[in-house]
C-alpha cells in the first residue's frame, strides 16, 4: 500500500522543524493578541464558491468536491479564510465584540497537479483580523510576517504590495481593463477569454506565458484608486517605511481570490538565491457581509507551511535532535520489571527515558544506548540489585557513580534535571 498521489507522510525526523515553526508562530501571534481557532476540514461547497469566486481555478477545477448520501455538495477546505468568516458569522462573534484576531494551523486540500513543493494535502498557517478598517492593521500584519520569518532565519525578505481598490473605484478600473483586454483578445488563452465577461481581474493572475506577455501593459488598479483607497495605501507604505520593512509596490499583484479589496501582498525571500513567495494576504472588507453577516472590515494572510519548511531545510535551519536523557540497561527478569517501573516514574517526571524489553545482552544494550544518543545509562543487573546499588554511567565523560536503590528515583531526577 502507498500514499495517495499528492499526499505524503511527515516523518518523525522532520517533525522538530515543523514544531519549531509552529512554536515561533504561536508565540508571536499570541504576543500580537491573536487567539487560536480550529475549524472543520469539510464544509459546504457553496461557502467556497461564494467567497473564493466561481470563476477561479480553485473552484472550477482544484477543489475536492463530492456529494454526500443526501446529495449535498461538500468540499475539503482549499483555504481557511472562508471557514473562519463562516465561524465568525455563525457564532455571532460580532455581537459581543466585532474586533477579533484569530490564527489557525492545519491542512488544506486542492486537487492540482502534484509537483515538488506542491501537494494535494498541504499545510497553512493562517491569521485573520475582523472589525478593524485602519491601514495600520494592514502594515502590522506585513510587519508581523516579516518578523516571524526573521526569527526563523530567513533572509532577503521583501513585501510585494498593491492596492486592489474598493467597490467605489473598482468599476472604473474594470472598464479600463476590459477595453484593454478587448484589444488583446486574440492573444489570450481560452480560460482568459471566458473570464473576460465574468471576472476580468482574474486574467491578470494568469500563468500562461502568452497571456502574461499580452497583458504586460494592462491598466493597473493603482491608477484608478479613489481618494479613500489612495490615502489608505499611502498610510500602509509610510508605516512600513518607518518600521524598516522592505517592500516593493507591485502593480501586477492581484492575488488569486475574488474577495480581496484594497491592500494585497506577498512576502518573498531570496534565501535560496531565486525569489520565492512564502506568504500572501490582503484585505477583504466585503466578505463577511457577502456570507450573511453584518458589514465588517477584515484582513488576513496565509503562510505556505510546506514551502517554508522546504526553504528552512535547505538553509539548514532544522533544530538539532535532543539527546535521550536516560537509557536503562536491565539484565534479567527482576531487573526488567524494576526498570520498567523506574522508567514510567521518570517519564512522568519529564525525564526522557527508554529501555529495551527484548532481553538483549549487555553489549547489545550499550550499543542501543549509543544509537539513541543517550546522555546517561542506568545499569541494573542481578548483582546490582542484590547489593542494593545501581550504576549510573555518563556516556559523555565515561564517569560512573553508584546510587542507592532506596533513593534511586529522587537522585536520578536531581542529576538529570540539572
Amino acid at each position: 500500500m502507498q500514499t495517495i498521489r499528492g499526499f505524503r507522510d511527515i516523518l518523525p525526523k522532520h517533525i522538530p522543524l515543523w514544531q519549531k515553526v509552529e512554536k515561533e508562530a504561536t508565540c508571536l501571534f499570541e504576543a500580537f493578541g491573536f487567539k487560536e481557532i480550529r475549524i472543520p476540514i469539510l464544509e459546504k461547497t457553496e461557502l467556497f464558491a461564494r467567497s473564493i469566486g466561481e470563476v477561479t481555478d480553485i473552484v472550477e477545477k482544484e477543489m475536492y468536491t463530492f456529494p454526500d448520501r443526501k446529495g449535498d455538495k461538500l468540499t475539503l477546505r482549499p483555504e481557511a479564510t472562508a471557514s473562519i468568516v463562516r465561524s465568525y458569522i455563525q457564532h455571532k462573534m460580532y455581537a459581543t465584540d466585532p474586533v477579533r484576531k484569530f490564527f489557525m494551523i492545519g491542512p488544506m486540500f486542492r486537487r492540482e497537479r502534484p509537483q515538488k513543493g506542491r501537494y494535494r494535502q498541504f499545510y497553512q498557517i493562517d491569521a485573520e483580523i475582523f472589525g478593524v478598517e485602519s491601514a495600520y492593521i494592514d502594515s502590522q500584519l506585513i510587519y508581523l510576517l516579516n518578523e516571524l520569518f526573521k526569527r526563523l532565519g530567513l533572509s532577503g525578505l521583501s513585501a510585494h504590495i498593491n492596492s486592489l481598490g474598493c467597490p467605489k473605484c473598482r468599476p472604473s478600473f474594470q472598464k479600463a481593463l476590459l477595453d484593454f483586454l478587448e484589444s488583446k483578445k486574440s492573444r489570450l488563452c481560452d480560460n482568459c477569454t471566458r473570464r473576460m465577461d465574468k471576472n476580468p481581474l482574474r486574467i491578470l493572475d494568469c500563468k500562461v506565458l502568452d497571456c502574461k506577455e499580452a497583458i504586460a501593459d494592462a491598466p493597473a488598479t493603482l491608477d484608478c484608486l479613489c481618494k479613500e483607497c489612495e490615502d489608505h495605501f499611502n498610510t500602509v507604505k509610510a508605516t512600513l517605511e518607518k518600521q524598516g520593512v522592505d517592500f516593493i509596490v507591485d502593480k501586477s499583484l492581484v492575488r488569486g481570490l475574488d474577495y480581496y479589496t484594497r491592500t494585497a501582498w506577498e512576502i518573498q525571500t531570496t534565501t535560496l538565491g531565486a525569489q520565492s513567495a512564502v506568504a500572501g494576504g490582503g484585505r477583504y472588507d466585503g466578505l463577511v457581509k457577502e456570507l450573511g453577516g453584518p458589514q465588517t472590515p477584515a484582513i488576513g494572510f496565509a503562510i505556505g507551511f510546506d514551502r517554508l519548511v522546504e526553504v528552512m531545510e535547505q538553509i539548514d535551519k532544522a533544530p538539532e535532535e535532543k539527546p535521550l536523557d536516560l537509557f536503562i540497561v536491565s539484565l534479567g527478569d527482576t531487573a526488567m520489571e524494576k526498570g520498567y517501573l523506574w522508567s514510567c516514574k521518570l517519564n512522568q517526571a519529564g525525564i526522557r527515558t527508554e529501555m529495551d524489553f527484548r532481553g538483549k545482552s549487555m553489549k547489545a544494550l550499550m550499543k542501543r544506548a549509543n544509537k539513541l544518543n543517550t546522555q546517561y545509562v542506568l545499569i541494573a543487573g542481578e548483582n546490582e540489585l542484590t547489593e542494593n546499588t545501581i550504576i549510573l554511567r555518563n556516556m559523555n565523560t565515561k564517569e560512573q557513580v553508584s546510587l542507592s536503590l532506596e533513593t534511586l528515583i529522587p537522585e536520578l531526577i536531581k542529576i538529570l534535571k540539572k
